[in-house]
């Protein structure tokens, strides 16, 4: 069985909107406006209390104007890739 990382994905994922986003200089109100998604719900996303869609993904990307596989980058966090495939994690 492969050991978890200390951080569950959708927490990661959530970490890296909001590093993006402040990296952007903007706030939630700001990157909801941009991507036409409710601002609760990125709050959601960056508290990683939401599983997003692809089109979701790709949509806050173009807001925070950077490639989607930013927001799918880890830095610093020793996943391996049969963690990501747990059954614990869907």
């Amino acid at each position: 069985m492969a050991i978890k990382p200390p951080i569950p994905p959708l927490v990661l994922f959530g970490q890296n909107i909001l590093r993006v986003r402040k990296n952007a200089g903007i706030n939630q109100e700001e990157l909801s406006f941009r991507c036409k998604l409710d601002r609760s719900y990125i709050s959601d996303i960056e508290n990683g209390k939401r599983n997003i869609s692809v089109l979701n993904i790709l949509k806050l990307a173009c807001a925070l104007k950077v490639h989607p596989k930013e927001l799918l980058n880890y830095p610093g966090a020793d996943i391996k890739p049969e963690s990501i495939c747990e059954e614990e994690w869907n």
